[in-house]
């Protein structure tokens, strides 16, 4: 069984920093709403909460392309 570790602060309203094991990352927006993840590891991660069982989310890795 792996061990795993993750917290998350809240900073300022509507800004979160996010630590786990490997990467840090900080998370500016509503729980509600659209956010937008900005991550250690060069990704980018943007989510939304739409009506019903239903979301949307984008990521995108910064970096050299193929």
């Amino acid at each position: 069984m792996p061990v795993t570790f993750r917290k998350s602060f809240q900073i300022l309203p509507n800004v979160r920093l996010n630590i786990n094991r490997k990467s840090m990352s900080v998370t500016i927006g509503k729980k509600d709403g659209a956010k937008r993840t900005y991550s250690t590891t060069g990704r980018t991660t943007t989510s939304m909460d739409l009506p019903g069982p239903f979301g949307y989310r984008k990521t995108e890795k910064r970096g050299k392309k193929d």
